[in-house]
């Protein structure tokens, strides 16, 4: 696309946004041309926030499927689009409601915790979801629980590690995430003296040890925000260098790994976004059935965060 096909679909999505009354919500791992035209950029927690606080008529998720879900949970008098309507999550994928059920089987007077990085259905069997945002926050909220986390086994040990308690975690995983190992972080180390690292919880147990810093995408962001320092090795999705370029010109990023990069936040385009703004479609939906059950443990995570 050269740079008057991008301008034009620009006015046409500019135009299309102000006549439905829309909002374009986009993760901070999206195309850079994505981010560019989103009314607000953020990770998980903040897009939820603003999922469940907008007054447009249609919300628009540059994002993966569970976000989308989530804010159809939040805002169900809301028309939600999806641009990309294959755009999922493998981690998300790893567990379903049968298999929550069978779980809290096991451990009857156990406190689900249920990352958001899930399906509705998942939510729906869960007390309290959270974010790598707030997940400590959540768990600390809990205490004297017994606490299952599902569904991100790296995010949960982590959380573990932080607040020192017994979590019993799922066995799921993020698999860009999970290809970040620790050789990375040496080699990296050796490549870049001096240089801290920050890391994504969602990264193996043997990166986090490692890491200067562990936060979520915005936190990585702020961290790199307020620091003297000038440059950092980033362990995350490569979506988050154009945010982190735009808040710290003149800072140098390097990722920790060429292969942090999700194929399905990569899904969505610009010209997807003004087809599913003229279009109305693709409508992620959920039944009223499981939205009254899994609105619940969105609702206590927002109401966590807030305290």
């Amino acid at each position: 696309m050269n740079e008057e096909q991008r301008k034009q679909l620009v006015e046409e999505i500019n135009a299309l946004r102000r006549e439905r009354n829309a909002v374009i919500l986009a993760h901070y791992y999206q195309p850079p041309e994505v981010q560019d035209i989103a009314d607000f950029v953020g990770d998980s927690l903040q897009l939820a926030q603003q999922a469940a606080a907008t007054t447009a008529d249609v919300i628009v998720f540059c994002g993966v499927h569970f976000m989308a879900e989530s804010a159809a949970i939040l805002s169900p008098e809301k028309i939600v689009l999806l641009p990309e309507k294959s755009a999922g999550c493998p981690m998300a994928d790893m567990i379903d409601a049968e298999d929550l059920r069978a779980e809290k089987a096991k451990y009857p007077t156990a406190k689900v915790v249920c990352y958001v990085n899930s399906s509705a259905e998942v939510k729906a069997e869960s007390d309290i979801c959270c974010t790598s945002s707030n997940a400590e926050k959540v768990v600390e909220s809990l205490a004297g629980e017994d606490i299952l986390f599902v569904p991100d086994a790296n995010l949960g040990n982590y959380i573990a590690a932080k607040t020192n308690r017994p979590i019993r975690v799922w066995a799921g995983f993020c698999p860009t995430h999970q290809r970040l190992t620790k050789d990375d972080v040496l080699r990296s180390r050796r490549e870049h003296p001096g240089v801290k690292i920050l890391v994504h919880p969602e990264c193996r147990e043997e990166v986090w040890r490692e890491a200067d810093y562990v936060g979520s995408t915005a936190g990585i962001i702020k961290y790199a925000e307020n620091s003297p320092d000038q440059e950092f090795i980033i362990g995350t999705e490569c979506g988050i260098l154009h945010e982190l370029k735009k808040r710290c010109p003149g800072k140098k990023f390097y990722l920790l790994s060429e292969n942090a990069v999700c194929p399905n936040m990569k899904k969505t385009s610009l010209e997807k976004v003004r087809d599913s703004l003229l279009n109305l479609s693709p409508r992620v939906t959920v039944s009223k059935e499981i939205r009254e059950r899994a609105v619940g443990a969105l609702e206590r995570m927002l109401e966590v965060t807030k305290k």
